[in-house]
């Protein structure tokens, strides 16, 4: 009889947030599968579980797929772990998952920590309809296209960035985004954990006067404003995109910037503007 893969999220900084579970399944199984070894290795550490750690990595996880199926198939339980959070969401793991179910193996999967889902639900955004993105392309021309591609999307939008290039995303917000809300989450369950709220031009303006910033960050867009249009003044309306202008955003992509933000049609915005 086959063995069964468990799927186990482990904490993404706080080590109470694993589950009794989880410490349950993490001490039973015959070996547990990981990103990193050594990361890993201190955890199990921690909640007293001697059980051997196999490396799975983006870099070995076809091979290294093939030879746990093999063992699962033999009739040993095996664990899946990332670093920290829920395996596979933005983690190796996929293929894994993808063999074993395709060997007729059962996979279990253990809830737990989320960092998307952690920061959603205390960022005061919208929950009802959300878009996980995940990491956002290194190159800036890239990077904008994956998020002009979500622009329109009726959610609240998440995704992570390093801190290395966080201030020059929330530049590519400002362009791209306009007035939406924004919310930063920053080293979450942590001892410094933060959260950081505004437009994307605040919080960049807010980053850039820091000595240093560390830590990851998830990453919080409101969703593009549905529905009847809103009551906004025309000098108002003007305001917001004398905003735009301001922080370097151009002429037209500043316009459907305060169109999105204020649900009043692209013209009807131009017009105003053209008259202001």
């Amino acid at each position: 009889m086959a063995g069964v893969l468990y799927i186990v999220a482990t904490p993404i900084g706080n080590l109470e947030d694993l589950t009794r579970r989880a410490c349950r399944i993490l001490g039973e199984v015959a070996a547990v599968a990981c990103e990193d070894t050594r990361q890993s290795g201190k955890l199990m550490e921690a909640i007293g579980a001697q059980r051997p750690l196999i490396s799975l990595h983006e870099h070995n996880e076809e091979e290294r797929s093939s030879q746990l199926v093999a063992r699962l198939l033999a009739g040993e339980d095996l664990a899946l772990i990332s670093d920290a959070g829920t395996p596979l969401v933005s983690d190796p793991g996929f293929r894994l998952v993808q063999a074993a179910l395709a060997a007729g193996v059962k996979v279990v999967p253990l809830p737990g920590p989320s960092a998307p889902i952690t920061a959603l639900s205390a960022s005061g955004l919208e929950t009802d309809a959300f878009a996980f993105i995940g990491f956002l392309p290194h190159k800036a021309k890239a990077r904008r296209e994956v998020l002009e591609g979500w622009s329109s999307t009726p959610a609240t939008l998440i995704f992570f960035e390093s801190p290395h290039r966080i201030v020059e995303t929330l530049a590519d917000l400002v362009q791209l985004f306009g007035e939406r809300p924004v919310v930063l989450a920053r080293e979450l369950t942590k001892l410094h954990e933060e959260f950081l709220r505004g437009t994307a031009a605040e919080l960049r303006d807010a980053l850039a006067t820091r000595p240093s910033i560390k830590g990851e960050f998830t990453v919080l867009v409101g969703r593009e404003r549905q529905g009847p249009a809103s009551n906004l003044s025309a000098e108002e309306i003007l305001s917001a995109y004398r905003r735009l202008l301001a922080d370097g955003v151009e002429h037209m992509k500043a316009v459907k910037a305060v169109a999105q933000q204020t649900g009043r049609p692209k013209r009807e915005v131009y017009e105003i503007i053209t008259k202001g």
